[in-house]
């Protein structure tokens, strides 16, 4: 059977592609003018696809490096996309600062005391970062205002897959690849492939060569200690 041309594929590809360079092209500008109104410092050519939501703290900083880009259309992305980017602040000592060429689809960000993410990384869709736990584990003390926080670092060229959480306290070390659904509570070292949870690594790379030998069973961190769930 001869195959006919495909007219309906086309049209609603062409409509997708429309529409992805109207929210790149109109609303980034509208997103930055916002970004200045909350008081977000932007670097050159950061780039916004639909609108995130902001919710910075008097006296804390959120910071975005040079050539950043942030998805929050939905349905802009084939795997999916369920929320827009989410970066709020708790506390006016708090930050969260992105390193220049990183990007994030859907991502959420809360920080309490810091969330720092290096240079050339990729948050997939989804994501959710967090250095505290919202609400204290000691149940005398859940409903206080204050709570347990530690800094969450990202190093340079991670890539963390769709849907993965980030908890607190956690270092994930450069050119490290966290898979899909993970829930990260200890330290990834570098160079590493790491899924699960909790999220354990699975594989050493040098990126240049064979894989290296894999870590001892049960070995996922870089010996420091583990961070506490919820």
């Amino acid at each position: 059977m001869a195959k006919t041309f495909d007219y309906s594929g086309l049209i609603f590809k062409i409509i997708y592609k429309i529409r992805m360079k109207f929210n790149l092209r109109v609303t980034s500008y509208l997103v930055l003018l916002k970004m200045r109104l909350h008081g977000v410092t932007v670097g050159s050519s950061v780039k916004f696809v639909g609108f995130p939501m902001v919710r910075r703290e008097p006296g804390s900083s959120i910071i975005f490096g040079d050539n950043c880009r942030f998805n929050s259309s939905r349905n802009s992305v084939r795997i999916g996309q369920f929320k827009p980017c989410t970066f709020a602040t708790i506390s006016k000592d708090a930050e969260i600062v992105f390193g220049s060429n990183s990007g994030a689809t859907g991502v959420t960000m809360a920080a309490v005391t810091s969330i720092r993410i290096g240079n050339n990384v990729m948050i997939g869709s989804n994501c959710t970062i967090v250095d505290n736990d919202f609400h204290n584990p000691d149940p005398a003390e859940r409903e206080m205002t204050t709570y347990p926080s530690r800094p969450v670092v990202i190093r340079d060229n991670v890539f963390l897959g769709f849907n993965c959480f980030v908890l607190k306290g956690v270092t994930i070390g450069e050119n490290s690849v966290i898979g899909a659904n993970s829930v990260v509570v200890a330290n990834i070292p570098p160079n590493s492939i790491a899924m699960g949870n909790p999220c354990k690594v699975i594989m050493r790379r040098n990126w240049t060569g064979s894989p290296e030998k894999d870590p001892p069973e049960g070995q996922s961190t870089s010996g420091e200690e583990t961070a506490k769930q919820g």
